[in-house]
């Protein structure tokens, strides 16, 4: 037996020999052993969930924001959540729940005639039309009047 470090004696080697021995699996690796590190304390066990907090907080509500405009607002909202669920139990559930309910609508969707298909694309359609409308408005610029200037 060789003495690895003359700080610790021969604590190194016993310790590595009782991991050879037992029936424990051994750390992962790659960022699941990185994250496994860090929770291995309550300092960084804290410190990862308040990060984690912070970041999925802030894309669950910058994801929130850009629901009503045409772009990637859902998609957002549940990244927030899927980062959340990482660290909190009840983000996982409430990712579960959307997730759930999303199929179902979409399952519902999927069974309905092309009448009921178009009314729903001429209701989001409409309803993205006004929130853009009005959200160019917030900034000075009205839709309306410049078009009216062309007819």
């Amino acid at each position: 037996m060789a003495i690895r470090n003359s700080d610790t004696g021969e604590a190194d080697v016993i310790k590595d020999e009782a991991a050879e021995h037992s029936s424990m699996p051994g750390r992962r690796s790659g960022f699941k052993g990185w994250l496994d590190g860090v929770r291995s304390t309550r300092t960084g066990a804290l410190t990862l969930k308040i990060v984690v907090g912070v970041i999925g907080t802030i894309m669950v509500v910058g994801g929130l924001i850009m629901v009503p405009f045409p772009g990637p607002g859902w998609l957002v909202v549940f990244a927030g959540l899927a980062v959340l669920a990482t660290e909190f139990h009840w983000a996982h559930k409430v990712l579960e729940f959307g997730k759930q309910t999303l199929h179902a609508w979409t399952e519902w969707y999927k069974r309905q005639g092309w009448i009921v298909r178009i009314l729903v694309l001429l209701v989001t359609v409409a309803a993205a039309a006004v929130i853009v409308y009005f959200g160019l408005l917030t900034l000075g610029i009205d839709v309306i009047e410049i078009a009216q200037r062309f007819v």
